[in-house]
């Protein structure tokens, strides 16, 4: 077959011809673009073979382009208690996922005091939101259970945690674990592709596979997991430092702590600047700024089981 003289060289997608033999889609059936590159079409599997040997270099190229593109996007946030309409926030016991109703609350309102009818304190006994009461372990199973079965990405990905580590009377199953994980992800929870991508990075369940560990670290921190996002920076320390610090920067945005500080021990090493590091500063200020509130900064003095964000930073 040979190349369209007119269309040599051009490899762009808004020109409807075949990179390989030059039909446009009036002499052939519909065109379709290279899935990797985005920048050639084909009228059909047998040009685009024939047509590999030329284009690889530049597909391959672009093709990274493009994932950096993804990767690199500041990715969703963690969402807004449904109570107070604050951002939550990212450190684990700032937040509080209910099995009763499936929703995360912040700590502040967690904790918030409950009044009766006659306006007097009572113990919070029940869920802030569904103002179910707090169940016990028995009833906690069971409503577990119950919104596993209802496709809560939460709830599946918590069933596969007490696989994976064979606690709350489950018997460690990796298979089982990663099995969850997979339904987890699928539904949109960030954090089962980084436990999907530790079992590949150790062995868990599965044979070692660093490539495709990396892979799904990149789909968790591309959902907005910040450990995801965190271990892609350490990774790119010894090879790309400008890399590193973008992951470090995206990371510090959604409030991890473990960027800042890595960027901060970069700057006193000399591998960051003074600018990266007033940067990163900036932006922990900002995330700081749209969680801090004064039910939350009550709830963190009352216990430390409460505490929001990382002092001392």
């Amino acid at each position: 077959m040979s190349t369209n003289k007119d269309t040599a060289g051009k490899e762009d997608n808004e020109v409807s011809v075949c990179a390989n033999c030059g039909k446009g889609e009036e002499e052939s059936d519909k065109l379709k673009a290279c899935t990797a590159c985005k920048m050639v079409k084909y009228c059909n599997r047998e040009c685009q073979i024939a047509h590999r040997p030329q284009h690889k270099k530049k597909c391959r190229k672009r093709a990274a382009e493009l994932h950096d593109i993804e990767l690199f996007k500041q990715p969703p946030q963690l969402g807004d208690c449904p109570i107070c309409f604050l951002r939550l926030p990212a450190l684990e016991t700032g937040r509080r996922y209910k099995t009763c109703c499936g929703k995360v609350i912040c700590c502040g309102c967690i904790r918030a005091p409950v009044y009766d009818d006659q306006g007097n304190e009572v113990d919070n006994e029940k869920c802030p939101f569904c103002r179910t009461p707090t169940p016990d372990i028995e009833e906690m199973t069971e409503l577990e259970r119950k919104r596993v079965e209802a496709g809560d990405p939460t709830a599946i990905y918590n069933l596969g945690c007490d696989y994976r580590l064979g606690e709350r009377g489950f018997i460690k199953d990796y298979a089982k674990a990663l099995e969850l994980y997979h339904r987890a992800a699928e539904l949109g929870y960030a954090g089962a592709y980084t436990n999907i991508g530790y079992a590949y990075d150790y062995g868990q369940g599965v044979e070692v596979d660093k490539k495709k560990a990396k892979h799904y670290y990149e789909l968790a921190a591309m959902k907005g997991d910040l450990m995801a996002r965190y271990n892609l920076g350490v990774d790119d320390l010894a090879g790309n430092i400008n890399r590193a610090i973008k992951h470090f920067m995206i990371a510090i945005r959604g409030g991890d702590t473990d960027s800042l500080d890595t960027i901060k021990k970069m700057y006193t090493q000399g591998y960051a600047t003074k600018d990266d590091y007033m940067k990163a500063l900036q932006a922990y200020q900002v995330y700081l700024g749209e969680i801090k509130s004064e039910q939350r900064d009550k709830a963190a003095a009352f216990d430390e089981e409460y505490r929001y964000y990382e002092s001392g930073v």
